[in-house]
This record gives C-alpha cells, structure tokens and sequence, in this order.
C-alpha cells in the first residue's frame, strides 16, 4: 500500500505518520502542500500539528493549499483519506467531512492517553475491531470540540458515520473537551474519508505507551 503523507507549514506529526506506516509494511511519502500529483497513492494522510500556525481558526488556511483542491477530488472519485487531529479540523474546514470544530470546552490544550469505544466497524479504517470494543489512544489539541446540528447528527448515526466516541476504561461516556455525544472519531457517508482527534500514530509501540494504534491503521492494508 503506497500511503501520500500531505505536509503543509506548522505540521509536526507527519514524521511520526510516517513512520507508523511503514512499521505495519505500507511505503509512505511526504508530499509538499504545494504538490498535485497524488493520484498514485492509495490512502491520503492529512496529520497533526499546527497548519499555518493555527490562525483564524485551525485548519481555516490549509483549505488554500494547492494540494487540497487534489485531495478533494481524489476523496470524491473514492480514493481513502484520512484527517488526524489537525488534518481532520482541515476535513472539516474543506467539507469532506460535516460539522466543525470549537476550542476545548475547558479552555485548555489536553495532552494525554485516553480511551475510546469503537461504535462503527462497517468501514475500512476500523475492520479490525469490533463493535464495542474499548482502545486507549493518546490525545493532544485545544480545539477538539466537534459540534454538528441536531439534523446532521442524526443523520451521521443512521449513515453509520459515528465510528469513535470518548469513554472510560469500561466504556462509559467521558468527554475530555465537549464534544456533542462525546464523538472522537467520524466518516463521510461513502466511508472513504475518515476524521478523528486522537493519534493513532502515537499508540504503535509498547514502550510509546500502548499499541491499540496498530489495528487502527492496519484497516487501511486490507
């Protein structure tokens, strides 16, 4: 599997990205935010960090890049993306991905492990977990509260679009930033573009601190 890292200024997850994809066996690039040709690749990465430092609001800049205008086009031709903490408030600037994002509900940036409850499997990115299931990945953003309309909502759960939702370690609800229902984690209605908060790339070794990241992105390898 070929995975096209995108990097635009301000981002600082693309090596760890990386890195976390070519330890499952997958052959990963970088691609500059001011490159086009994408289309060779089989999965699109958007990472975390700080696009164009943050301003206006996250990912609000990152929508201009050259790149995106392709990222666009290869998600609705169904090519796989994928939006990480910062690359999934780019999703949903772009509106690959419904809803937008708002600062933490505590005012703080939240840096720590925390749990998550697998609530749709129906896709490509999560087949290899069940439904229920309870994995511990870390998390690390200010601007983490995911709000969407009450219409849209609804329609997200009977599209199967809510895939993550925050919880404890016996999977009972536990919101670190605000987010309406405790959402993480969503898909578009097609099931080819995927957002979450929290970093998979960061739980893919023991000594990390936890490897529920690697059936995460093992998904995409199927």
């Amino acid at each position: 599997m070929k995975v096209g890292i995108i990097v635009f200024p301000g981002t600082n997850c693309d090596r760890d990205t990386k890195w976390a994809f070519e330890k499952i066996g997958a052959k990963a690039d970088f691609i500059w935010h001011t490159e086009h040709n994408i289309n060779k690749y089989d999965l699109i990465v958007l990472p975390g960090g700080f696009s164009y430092g943050d301003y206006l609001r996250s990912g609000a800049i990152a929508i201009f890049s050259p790149v995106m205008q392709n990222v666009s086009e290869f998600a609705k031709k169904g090519g796989y993306v994928l939006g990480i903490c910062n690359g999934f408030q780019i999703l949903l600037e772009s509106h690959l991905l419904p809803g937008a994002m708002t600062r933490n509900e505590n005012l703080h940036f939240i840096s720590k492990f925390h749990h998550l409850k697998v609530i749709n499997n129906e896709n490509k990115f999560l087949q290899n977990l069940n439904v229920g299931d309870i994995i511990n990945i870390p998390i690390a953003h200010a601007e983490g509260n995911y709000k969407v309309s009450n219409e849209t909502l609804k329609e997200m759960y009977d599209n199967g679009q809510v895939i993550l939702k925050y919880c404890d370690e016996n999977g009972n609800e536990l919101n670190p930033n605000g987010s309406v229902d405790s959402i993480a984690g969503i898909c578009n209605k097609q099931k080819n573009v995927f957002g979450l908060m929290p970093h998979p790339e960061r739980a893919m070794d023991s000594i990390l601190g936890g490897v529920d990241g690697i059936k995460m992105l093992e998904g995409f390898l199927k």
